[in-house]
């Protein structure tokens, strides 16, 4: 699997079918792994805070989750796939394994375990925690998933990942944030045309104006890509 540097973050270029292809191997192994969804805001936050590239730099994997990713990376000799958290996440839950979904607000995990469960191929175990704590570490290590999701916000979740992977009988874990959200209200996903134009951000900003502040990370990381092949 080959891999592109956008900012001097690593992202791999792989596919949908290949990444559900990669997890279904590691479900069944004994190692523990994590897996990012790097999208440019996750980029433009890596640039002030080193510990987070960090973790986004030795992930198991690193999908290219936003469209930016895969323009910044043309003039680059890897060419990134685009593949959302949310498809990454959907797909492997229909693959029917042992799924956890964990939250920091009240009821977001609940609420998004309950949709995927109208939703799903078969009938895999679910199971959800309303807030993250020692107990709650040892109710996870009691459910011992096989995927656990955690729906904690960009950073705060891949920290939280990093540093209690090590005590957690998982084998895979995956931040989620934002497909949480689009899980318990499908609204907030931009029609397919918006999508394939690349206006995914345009339609979550219209949904959700408060994200402005948000999406200025765009601008600043479409000036930063385009100067880097510039200069």
């Amino acid at each position: 699997m080959s891999s592109a540097r956008v900012l001097g973050v690593r992202v791999d270029r792989i596919n949908l079918i290949g990444a559900v292809e990669l997890v279904s191997e590691w479900v069944k192994q004994d190692k523990k792994r994590y897996i990012v969804t790097v999208n440019p805001e996750f980029v433009m936050q890596a640039q002030k805070d080193g510990e987070f590239r960090k973790i986004l730099n030795q992930a198991d994997l690193a999908i290219c989750d936003g469209i930016g990713l895969r323009l910044a990376s043309r003039d680059a000799r890897v060419k990134l796939i685009r593949v959302t958290g949310r498809e990454l996440m959907q797909a492997l839950i229909k693959k029917g394994y042992k799924t956890m979904l964990v939250g920091s607000q009240s009821g977001i995990a609940r609420k998004a375990a309950e949709t995927i469960r109208l939703n799903l191929v078969g009938n895999p175990t679910r199971f959800n925690l309303e807030g993250i704590s020692e107990p709650d570490v040892r109710a996870i290590n009691k459910f011992k998933p096989d995927l656990l999701f955690v729906c904690m916000g960009m950073v705060k979740q891949e920290k939280w990942i990093v540093k209690n992977l090590a005590k957690l009988k998982v084998k895979v874990a995956m931040g989620v944030g934002g497909a949480i959200d689009q899980l318990n209200d499908p609204s907030l996903v931009a029609p397919v045309w918006m999508q394939t134009c690349g206006l995914e951000w345009l339609y979550r900003l219209i949904r959700q104006p408060w994200r402005i502040k948000r999406q200025l990370n765009l601008v600043k990381f479409a000036w930063l890509t385009s100067k880097q092949y510039l200069l």
